[in-house]
């Protein structure tokens, strides 16, 4: 039997203090979107011929839709789940054929003179269709069965979204390892995953030789920690240092030659194939765990060069050469993010003022609207005005995920730890990427960002979630 919701909303149990926070923050942005474009010939705020004033139109858009929201019982949202997935997932296929290209993304619809997204609506729905999938009876986290079904909910969505040429929105689907964490998933997972990232980042910033050395210094220790047994890992070193010498010094001296890289990577594989056949033998099989462990991120570091060079487009090879710092190109790719610097900078301590920002009148920073909005938060409002607006992001955040914690079904426990896993990747990314700590993927900062799709949805998300926490203790059997 399922469980079914209340749809009396009680205001008492309303989350006040996220909605206001929620007003905080788009009274906040939409201030910022009329500082980023402001212009004398039309001072007016209320303007709907400037991008100030169509934002105050989907700002009362929102708030219409989050008084809706509350209003609604809170069982449709489970009841339409996949109605509602399966409806974006069709719209966002016709976007393919029928949509607009915008900055070479295929990703806009034309409805009359407004242009609309549907990838920002894409993530509530796929929020809700986990939500929905992972709340059934049978499903085990655990299970493989069910791991690929959740896969496919998620990696639909992604691979029609890289099909229409937009990178940065995909990528926000990885934030829901968040929500996988909170769920149970296994933690060897994530322990990957940071080690694929950084094997990605040190095989730009370290020698072939300096990286294979450490990647097999962590695997010993790594399984030191895990088993110990220190003399022996300690015996095991000592003696491929001396083995990988010997080859390095004496290869010459009979007339061949040999790199240290070769020399190195000869001695690690016989030695490891060696390894490898004893604890296959006698069934140690930690060690050969951390053995295949190291083949696989042997192997992952040398395809990285090839991916690189083959399947990242120039913009995007150019950006991550930018951020590690290996590129500096402050007229071109490195033009945005040297700009957006100089702004956030110059705010100093308390800031410049109210529309007295100079890199923000002058148009310094290119979508200082849109993806480079905080650069106006920074020189106007300074480190205190941008201190602000991150804590107050990082409130409603906690505060989505203290929604989660204190549902008592697990449908709306898995809604709200989605929602504050897109809200956590779209400030980390967008905010790390005006300070030049992120790669520029182009994604909007909620509430900030100019755009119709972007404050409809991301209103949507935490409306649902608010909505669904004030119907916490309204369960009935």
């Amino acid at each position: 039997m399922e469980n079914d919701l209340n749809p009396r909303l009680s205001v008492g149990r309303v989350d006040w203090w996220s909605i206001l926070i929620y007003a905080a923050l788009v009274l906040a942005g939409w201030l910022n979107i009329y500082a980023a474009v402001y212009d004398d010939r039309h001072a007016s705020i209320f303007d709907l011929s400037q991008r100030y004033g169509m934002q105050l139109v989907w700002v009362g858009v929102s708030a219409f839709m989050a008084v809706s929201i509350l209003l609604i019982d809170a069982k449709y949202y489970h009841i339409l789940a996949y109605p509602l997935y399966w409806g974006t997932i069709l719209i966002l296929v016709g976007v393919l054929f029928f949509g607009k290209e915008v900055n070479g993304a295929k990703s806009w619809i034309m409805i009359g003179p407004v242009a609309l997204q549907p990838t920002e609506f894409v993530k509530f729905t796929t929020s809700l269709a986990l939500a929905r999938y992972m709340s059934s009876y049978t499903f085990d986290i655990h299970r493989p069965h069910d791991l690929l079904r959740v896969g496919a909910i998620i990696g639909l969505p992604v691979l029609i979204v890289m099909l229409q040429n937009d990178t940065g929105s995909a990528l926000v689907y990885g934030s829901f390892l968040f929500m996988f964490y909170r769920e149970g998933f296994n933690r060897w997972v994530y322990v990957v995953l940071i080690m694929v990232v950084s094997l990605f980042v040190f095989s730009f910033l370290l020698d072939p030789a300096a990286l294979l050395i450490v990647l097999l210094l962590v695997c010993v220790i790594s399984e030191g920690l895990t088993n110990g047994y220190w003399r022996s890992k300690l015996i095991y070193v000592a003696a491929l240092t001396l083995f990988v010498a010997l080859l390095y010094m004496l290869l010459p001296m009979l007339g061949g030659s040999i790199s240290l890289h070769t020399a190195i990577l000869v001695g690690v594989v016989l030695s490891l194939g060696l390894v490898a056949a004893y604890a296959y033998r006698y069934k140690v099989r930690n060690v050969l765990m951390f053995v295949l462990f190291f083949f696989g991120s042997l192997a992952f570091t040398y395809s990285i060069d090839y991916a690189f060079d083959n399947i990242l487009q120039t913009h995007q090879q150019k950006r991550i050469l930018d951020l590690l710092g290996l590129e500096s190109d402050l007229k071109g790719w490195g033009y945005n993010v040297n700009q957006s610097k100089i702004a956030i900078g110059s705010g100093g301590f308390s800031g410049k003022g109210f529309l007295e920002g100079t890199q923000t009148k002058f148009n310094f920073v290119p979508e200082q609207s849109t993806d480079f909005i905080f650069c106006t938060v920074g020189e106007e409002w300074g480190f205190l005005g941008s201190a602000l607006v991150i804590v107050l992001f990082g409130i409603l955040i906690l505060r989505l995920v203290r929604m989660g914690e204190r549902q008592m079904e697990p449908f709306g426990r898995i809604y709200c730890y989605c929602v504050a896993s897109i809200f956590f990747f779209h400030v980390l990314v967008n905010i790390g990427l005006t300070i030049g700590l992120m790669p520029v993927i182009g994604i909007p900062l909620p509430f900030f960002s100019y755009g119709g799709s972007s404050m409809i949805a991301f209103t949507v998300l935490l409306f649902v979630a608010i909505r669904l926490d004030s119907a916490k203790n309204e369960l009935t059997l």
